[in-house]
């Protein structure tokens, strides 16, 4: 019998899906997967819901409807100075999973070369491989997930068509310096290439930190895709509502792609986007504020335990070291292992970092979600804290 696609057919289950059922078995608390616990802010919900009830319900623009197109701009000028024109520089996807397909389906050729970061956003590789694109891959270096010019150097070819940068990036709660963004910047203008920039978590930047969209960088206005997230803004991930942001030249194929896949968005979902951008300064900052303040509480929590944090500056997410807090359990294993058995024997549920990763992987970094009730927090480390306590 035939079978399915070779791509796709070989890649397993995803890591996510497989905790969550572990989880699920041991009656765990799943501070895997990546989203918030709450109902998402009141104000939008209701917009959602008026609009559903009293607007428009059948076929919106493929490009997306004119209101949120023009509250996309309007946001790209208030956040980042950027001058974007609605009409031909924006588009509304299916969420921002079906933004990347179509921008790199729309824009690589086969044979072309990629350049991606891992730790890595797992949809990234199979959706490159679909299109016929060649992956190059820069490995960020724990515990500050650093890179550097020589890795570059050996990343980049006359042949890379584009790079893919997440920032702020899952899973290592990275935000990119100014220096860091200038030395891809440097790299894109010297082999005329461009960039896929996976943004959704712009407005979960903490400690003062201010997210820098790469479009901003001199030079690179023309050569960058810029894509961002309802779900992520707005805590409200089911309703799978994502956009990019490119010049005409570049947006335009990326909309063949887009015609092909999920071709438009419900609008009245569209609509409450376009009302929740447009919310004042506040909504923004106490959004981070309070996400801040969870990675605190359980970065303390988890350090009260025994494992060691790693610095995170964005995202829903704390990356841990386990090596100290293993041997001192008398654990003998990796990432993956020590997440299974995590599971089963103290009932918290995390994410193996090197399920991220293609090659080079770190063996003893796990992910855990923060994005959750207070009280969910303080029970999972209360839980880890029964289990570890024995030594």
């Amino acid at each position: 019998m035939k079978s399915g696609n070779a791509i796709l057919s070989s890649y397993g289950t995803t890591i996510f899906e497989v905790m969550s059922r572990l989880s699920e078995e041991h009656g765990a608390i799943n501070l895997g997967q990546g989203f918030p616990d709450d109902r998402g802010p009141a104000d939008v919900l209701e917009a959602a819901s008026r609009a559903l009830l009293e607007g428009w319900n059948q076929y919106p623009s493929m490009m997306g409807t004119p209101e949120l197109r023009q509250a996309l701009a309007g946001h790209a000028k208030r956040f980042y100075g950027l001058d974007v024109d609605w009409k031909t520089e924006t588009m509304v996807t299916s969420g921002a999973t079906e933004a990347l397909t179509a921008c790199l389906l729309g824009l690589i050729d086969p044979g072309d070369e990629v350049v991606l970061f891992q730790p890595m956003y797992d949809s990234y590789l199979p959706i490159i491989r679909l299109a016929g694109g060649v992956p190059r891959y820069v490995s960020l270096k724990a515990p500050d997930w650093s890179f550097t010019r020589a890795d570059l150097e050996a990343a980049f070819s006359p042949k890379t068509k584009l790079v893919v940068i997440n920032d702020p990036l899952n899973p290592a709660a990275k935000v990119f310096s100014r220096g860091e963004l200038d030395l891809i910047a440097e790299f894109m203008l010297r082999f005329d290439t461009l960039a896929v920039c996976d943004e959704v978590y712009e407005h979960l930047v903490y400690d003062g930190r201010r997210h820098i969209p790469l479009m901003t960088l001199p030079g690179l206005r023309d050569r960058c895709l810029k894509i961002g997230s309802a779900g992520k803004t707005f805590s409200l991930t089911g309703w799978k509502v994502g956009y990019v942001t490119a010049a005409p030249h570049l947006l335009q194929p990326v909309a063949k792609a887009h015609q092909f896949l999920t071709f438009t968005t419900p609008p009245n979902l569209q609509a409450a986007v376009a009302y929740g951008l447009g919310k004042d300064e506040g909504y923004f900052a106490d959004l981070a504020n309070g996400l801040q303040a969870k990675r605190d509480r359980l970065s303390a929590g988890l350090r009260s335990v025994g494992f060691d944090v790693l610095p995170g500056a964005g995202t829903y997410f704390v990356v841990a070291d386990i090596a100290s807090l293993a041997a001192a359990a008398g654990f003998d294993g990796d990432d993956q292992e020590f997440c299974r058995w995590m599971t089963a024997e103290a009932g918290v549920t995390a994410i193996p970092v090197s399920a991220f990763f293609v090659e080079n992987a770190p063996q003893t970094c796990i992910r855990f979600c923060f994005s959750k009730k207070d009280q969910v927090l303080d029970e999972a480390i209360a839980r880890l804290r029964r289990r570890f306590a024995k030594g």
